[in-house]
């Protein structure tokens, strides 16, 4: 499915619809260019499970932990990883035991430990960079999945 916004808080918002489906163990693999707006993506799908602290980007911890929600949210960054098994040292296998939702920054980095993984692709409108097109890929998944 693919989608278009023309704001921060539309992508928030997509986020906010897409949470409202999603169950335990589910992993959201987020492809797209820094500043894409990946992380205003996660803030919306962050609220959307009821997690009211304050969503930051991960880049220098690796994973941020949201615990609040009706399910515990993991917010990845994978960019300073080389590769899977730099994934798994962290403890993937871990995160993914715990029951919560994986949502995943650069996953190209990791894309062989993303099986079943929902594709959340956002990229920046050529002609308008404010504006942004969304593409949301269930793998069959969510089949009801809709604004």
């Amino acid at each position: 499915m693919e989608f278009f916004s023309s704001s921060v808080e539309m992508t928030e918002d997509l986020g906010r619809t897409l949470a409202k489906h999603l169950q335990p163990g589910d992993i959201l693999a987020y492809y797209g260019d820094l500043g894409a707006g990946k992380t205003a993506f996660t803030r919306g799908l962050a609220e959307g499970l009821g997690i009211r602290e304050m969503v930051t980007s991960p880049t220098y911890t690796i994973v941020n932990e949201y615990l609040s929600g009706r399910l515990p949210l993991f917010h990845f960054d994978m960019y300073r990883l080389n590769d899977a098994d730099d994934l798994f040292d962290i403890g993937w296998e871990d995160y993914l035991a715990r029951g919560g939702i994986c949502a995943v920054e650069w996953s190209e980095r990791v894309e062989e430990a993303l099986y079943d993984a929902i594709r959340v692709t956002i990229r920046k409108d050529a002609e308008n960079p404010e504006h942004r097109r969304i593409t949301i890929d269930t793998g069959g998944k969510y089949a009801d999945f809709s604004l």
